[in-house]
Formats: structure tokens, sequence, C-alpha cells
């Protein structure tokens, strides 16, 4: 291995195995994925290993409700993230699961060796607890308001609008997720790693890692507000790995969930010899070790997880690369909508290497969110893709097959341009490296034009009607394959299929970065195949209404009757509520906060009566409510029962009232 070669082991954050993958979570695979594959082309040692987020209560509850085991759910799960990876051409040298053996090896060898520092104790937590299910409840199945920034409908441990970390204990009006109810607190014993007293430590890694500046100061925020040790157990019923020496407790799921990038290496350590495990996570070795997380994951992977590997002994990360969120036509993905578009969804309509391209001309290394707005999503792709970089090829490739039975010129008609097009080489490799995708792809698809002016000022398609310039014709369409030939290994990274057909079409066994700089002169080509087909908008279309089938059909698929019988009638239990208070609910076009006195409680109530009834005419009016309606959980909060009206929507809406005689039902303004 020549001296310059790099070993670098890269990971992106585990899926969590409790549902399909969309788009937003393939953000960050194939941004990742193009990293490695750049890397891979460069000549380094690049391993690539991933796993399934397998273990906590959300995928124990999901999975009872399913009426299956959580193994079951977490295996099928994970054969579908595998099946839609590959399709996506997402190349991972292993893809793995958290709930395996090595897993529970390298968690406990971890725990082991914390805890002979002095790093683990144990103390009586209170703690949320569900007295319906009979449960002590994780820290994102209790939501409340946020006790920092006000935000509503926050989970229990980090608030998304402040990013403020706090306990289930610290939220206004808590709400249990699993059955609604308000929880209770109860004492239990549990362990706890000193993450207190590692705030040197990770300053001293932080300057090492090069984390990006807003990265930086989020954590510079989480130093001053002070560094809380870090609860690393949780209470039975939990589908985990059982702390050794306990008969009732687990290992927190985000204890041993990193530890599943290690646990995928040596899964496949053992089935390579050319690979170490200690010359990758632990300390001494000229190696690398890069996570790829969203910056919703940052406290996790920036303080707890580098905290628990110093302790413990390991090597830390060398960085980490965290990225924003993604949006759908400018708003968060809806399924009302149809943006909340699944990746199998995505792959039954379009060609990932149009969303592979599309997202690498919008991902830089920032933590800003990036856009798929469909409509420039269409018209991009069009244009860069077929419009510029394949049509090189096409215009070309006919006029070589044909008059000269596949054979490329010996020398090139406008060396210049090509040495042009060479020079970049260090420019992208140097935007690809540090995650400058964005940049990266404006220079190629500048180059791009750059060719495609160079053929049109030659105009073979005229030259190839003189006899006399049948020479030329040869030497001036080399040229433009091997200007097309650079550029798609510039974009092999990204586009790996194409530049896969492209290759295999120019006859060459395999590409690496630095053939771009050398032209194919003098060798047999094969016959041109069109390499990539112009996105159809009307299958972008189908794609979104999809999307808003699905959404539509699942409660159709719960229902075998749409008659109640009188005795489900019977169930429901109506009552006469006087409004305490109504107001309008921010970010909500059609809803009412309604506060409900029922005599015995009052209840938060959620009724999308806006258009037709003034806030203020509600109070101490008197309305029908379904009192035992199970909560359902809003987007804006809890809503705990159900007012009864008629109408046909918009401005005509009536409560139904027993308020005075002809008054009753009617609408106020």
């Amino acid at each position: 291995m020549s001296a310059d070669r790099r070993k670098i082991l890269v990971t992106s954050a585990l899926p969590y195995a409790n549902g399909s993958l969309h788009m937003g979570h393939l953000v960050e695979y194939l941004q990742t994925d193009i990293w490695v594959r750049f890397q891979k082309l460069r000549g380094h040692d690049c391993i690539y290993v991933c796993a399934s987020d397998t273990h906590g209560t959300p995928i124990m509850i999901k999975a009872n409700e399913l009426g299956e085991s959580p193994e079951s759910l977490v295996e099928r799960v994970s054969a579908e993230f595998a099946r839609d990876f590959a399709d996506f051409g997402v190349d991972f040298d292993n893809f793995y699961t958290t709930h395996s053996p090595e897993n529970e090896q390298l968690t406990v060898e971890l725990y082991e060796a914390l805890r002979e520092k002095g790093d683990i104790y144990t103390k009586s937590i209170e703690q949320a607890y569900d007295e319906k299910k009979g449960m002590f409840l994780p820290d994102r199945y209790v939501r409340g308001t946020c006790p920092v920034c006000g935000a509503e409908d926050q989970y229990g441990d980090a608030c998304e609008n402040c990013h403020s970390t706090y306990t289930p204990a610290d939220l206004i009006d808590p709400v249990s997720v699993v059955s609604g109810t308000t929880p209770v607190t109860r004492e239990s014993e549990h362990y706890f790693f000193r993450l207190s007293d590692y705030e040197d430590r990770l300053k001293a890694w932080m300057a090492s890692a090069k984390l990006d500046r807003a990265v930086v100061a989020k954590l510079d925020e989480w130093f001053e507000a002070g560094l809380q040790d870090w609860d690393i157990s949780r209470d039975a019923p939990y589908f985990g790995f059982r702390i050794p020496g306990t008969d009732d407790k687990y290992f927190y799921v985000w204890l041993d969930a990193p530890v599943g990038y290690p646990a995928s290496f040596m899964n496949l350590c053992a089935r390579r010899d050319d690979l170490d495990f200690d010359e990758y996570w632990k300390p001494g070795h000229d190696t690398e070790v890069y996570h790829f997380i969203g910056k919703d994951i940052m406290y996790f992977h920036t303080l707890f997880w580098p905290a628990v590997l110093e302790g413990a002994g390991w090597r830390t990360p060398t960085s980490v690369f965290a990225h924003g969120f993604l949006t759908v036509n400018g708003q968060k993905m809806s399924k009302s909508r149809g943006t909340f578009i699944t990746a199998r969804t995505y792959l039954d309509n379009l060609d990932p290497n149009y969303l592979r391209y599309y997202y690498a001309a919008k991902l830089g290394p920032t933590i800003e969110d990036i856009d798929l707005n469909l409509e420039d999503f269409v018209a991009r792709v069009n244009s860069d893709l077929v419009g510029k970089l394949v049509n090189i090829a096409s215009r070309c490739a006919g006029f070589i097959g044909k008059r000269f039975d596949g054979k490329l010129a010996d020398s090139l008609a406008d060396p210049a341009l090509f040495d042009e097009v060479a020079a970049a080489s260090e420019r992208i490799a140097g935007h690809y490296e540090q995650r400058e995708y964005s940049k990266a792809m404006r220079l190629v698809m500048g180059l791009a034009d750059k060719a495609n002016r160079y053929i049109d000022e030659h105009k073979p398609w005229v030259m190839i009607k003189d006899e006399s310039q049948q020479d030329a014709v040869q030497a001036v369409c080399t040229q433009g394959l091997n200007l097309f030939r650079s550029l798609m290994i510039y974009l092999a990274p990204v586009l790996p299929d194409v530049a896969d057909r492209a290759r295999s079409f120019l006859g060459e066994a395999e590409w690496h970065w630095e053939n771009a700089s050398t032209p194919l002169l003098g060798a047999t080509i094969n016959k041109f195949q069109p390499l990539l087909t112009r996105v159809e908008a009307d299958k972008v279309n189908t794609m979104v209404e999809q999307s808003k089938e699905s959404l539509a059909a699942e409660p159709a698929a719960e229902a075998d009757d749409d008659t109640i019988s009188i005795d489900d009638f019977m169930k429901v239990d109506l009552r006469v509520a006087k409004i305490a208070a109504a107001d309008p609910v921010e970010g909500a076009d059609k809803l009412l906060k309604l506060t409900l006195d029922l005599g015995d409680s009052t209840r938060q109530v959620f009724a999308g009566i806006k258009a037709a009834y003034d806030p203020a005419t509600l109070v101490d009016r008197h309305v029908v409510v379904v009192a035992n309606l199970a909560p359902r959980k809003m987007r804006f909060g809890v809503s705990e029962g159900m007012v009864l009206a008629a109408g046909p929507g918009g401005e005509d809406i009536f409560l139904l009232s027993p308020d005075d005689g002809a008054e009753a039902g009617m609408r106020v303004k």
C-alpha cells in the first residue's frame, strides 16, 4: 500500500426498524455512499458499515400492535431496508443488525470497562410511569410542552424547536404517547454514566475532529448549560440487552445503538482476513473513523458516544459529519399532500440516479436543510444529466460506431480543452472530500457546457457529409467522447449505475480517479445504448398520488364493516360540557383549542370549527362532548375528546348545543 493510501471506516446512522425508509432518510445514506465511493475511486481502503437499530420500547410496542415478536419485526424490516438501499445503489460493505451477539458482546465490554473505572454508578430516580399500561415510559414516549421555549408536542428528552435537552419530568402538561393519559412518577434504581466528568476530554476531541461550526456552536451551548450524567438503563419490559448482574434492567437503546457500528465491523472482520478490528477501534493506529448523522442526533454522537469510547479506552471518531433535514416543495414532508414518499414508492416510479444527482446538487457540509422541489427536480435532472452530460456521448458515439467501426482516433483534436477538464480533477476531488457536493456538481456541469459548445462549434453532423473531413470527424468525436468519459469518472460516485454503463460502452474494465486525466485513444468502443432517459413529470405526479393513496387506504384496511352495533353505541359517553376557554391554534388553519368543563374534570379538545365561530362568542356556551374517546396526539398537542357538530363544513358547521331553545345548534358570529 502506498504511503498516502488511507484506511477509512465510515458509518451512517442506524435506521430504526419500526417503519419504511423515506425520502428524508435517503439524504444521509446517499450523502455517505457518494463520499465512500469517491474515496474508493481515489484508491483508498474505505469500508462502509451500517445496521438496523432494533432495540427499545417503540419496537416492542409496534411488534405487539402487529401481533408478532420484536425479533420477527426487526428481521422483516431489516430485509426491507437492505432491498431499498441496494436498489438506490447504497453499497454497504456490511449491513447488519444491533440485535446481534457481536453487539451484545461489545456493549457489555464497554460497560464493564466504564464500571471498572468508576464511571458507572446507580441511584434511584423518579420516572414517568403509565398506570394504564403498567409500564415505565421511555423519554420519547412522553410528550408535552418544552419547558425552555414553550413549543408544544415535544419529546420528553429534547425539543425539536430549540434543541434543548431535559427529562420528561421537566415537560409542561406531559402526556403518555402509549395511552394518552397523564403519567405519574415512580421511583426506580437506574445506572448512570458520569458524562459530567468528560467536558475537558470532549473539548479536546472536538478540536481534533474539526467539527462544523454550527455543530461546535450547539456543543458550546450544551457545555455552558452543564453536562448531565447519562441514564444508560431502562426498566423491564424492554426489548434489548439485559445489564449483567440484574434481573429487570436493560441497556438503554442509545447505549447499544452506536455500538452497532463496531459490531457491524466486527461481523465483517470475521469474514475478511484483511481486516483487523483493533486497528480501527483501538488507539494507536493510523486509521480514520467517520460517522455521518442527522442534526437531530448530534447530542448522542458528539457527547455520549465519544465519551463512552474515551472512557472505555477505545479510539474516538476522527470526525462526525452532520446534515440537515429534507423539505419537499419548501415544506415538511406531508402525508396529506403526498410528499411523505417512501423509498419503495419512489423506486416504483423513478430511476434512483435522478435522486442521487439531485441530492448531490443540493448538498453541502453544513447542517442546513435541503429542499426537494419536485418541479425543479424534473427540470434540473433533464437539463443537467440528459441535456448536458449524456447528450455529449449520444452526439458523438453514432459517428464513431457507423463510420469508423467503433474505433477512436489516435489523437485529440483539441488537447488544450481536454487538459482544462483534466486540470479540474483536484478541485473536484477537494469538493468531494469536504462534502461540498453541490460545488462539485456545478463545476462538472460547467465543464459539460464547454464540451457541448465544442461539439456545437465543430458540427460533426455537417462535417460527415464532406469526404475530406472524415478524419476530422473521427478526431472531433473522439475529443467529445473523452470529455464525456472524464466527466463521467468525476460523477461516478454520484451516478454509479450510469458510470458502469458508460464504462462498458467505452470498453474499459475499471475506472480510477486518475483515469479522468489520461485520454482513451485508439481503442475500439461498443455500440452506444441510451444511458439515461428524461424524467417524466407525470411519473412524479403518479408518485405523489400513490403516496396520498397509501395514506387514505390505511384506515380502510382496519375495518370490515362501516356499521356499529347498538352495544357499540351504548359505549359512547355523551356529556354536556361548558366551554371555559376557546383559543385559536397557532399554525393551524381550521382548529380552535377548547377548554371544556365537564363538572368533575377539565378537558382540552381541538375542534375544526375556526371558520364558523369567533372564539370569543364560545366562552360559557354548552356543548355535547364524547367524553370517553381515546386521547389523540396531534401536532399541536393532545385532544381529549370530541365536541359534536353538524354541517357540510367551512362556515357551515353547527355545534350541537343544549343552550336556549331556538339558539340551540345555531352558529354565533
